[in-house]
């Protein structure tokens, strides 16, 4: 089995303001219906909360940080699961079920496994 990066791209927001209740509870749905296949996975803060940190130069270099993501854009990282599929159509099937596929996009990424 592999196991995919689902990386959710969709609106900018706060998923711990109560505002979001109804979505949060699409989310816990889908994390029931789809606990056997989901390895991890985590929501992340708005991007207001980001920092995106360069080193100038390359490795060694000037570490530079600067507030927020790169770019802006309509759609953003909003969070991400690890799910085990036996392949990438079964994990398109997981992702569909996915509330931000409905609105948004779903990347997913083959992981690269880690080496003991």
């Amino acid at each position: 089995m592999t196991v995919y990066a689902a990386l959710i791209y969709t609106r900018d927001g706060d998923w711990t303001s109560p505002d979001e209740a109804d979505m949060s509870k699409q989310y816990d749905e889908f994390g029931q219906n789809a606990a056997s296949a989901i390895r991890g996975g985590e929501a992340l803060y708005p991007t207001s909360t980001a920092t995106t940190v360069r080193v100038k130069g390359g490795r060694g270099g000037d570490v530079v940080t600067s507030d927020g993501p790169f770019a802006e854009a309509r759609e953003v990282l909003a969070g991400f699961y690890l799910l085990e599929a036996d392949d990438l159509d079964a994990a398109v099937a997981l992702a569909a079920q996915i509330p931000a596929a409905w609105d948004g996009a779903i990347e997913l990424r083959p992981t690269i496994p880690r080496m003991a």
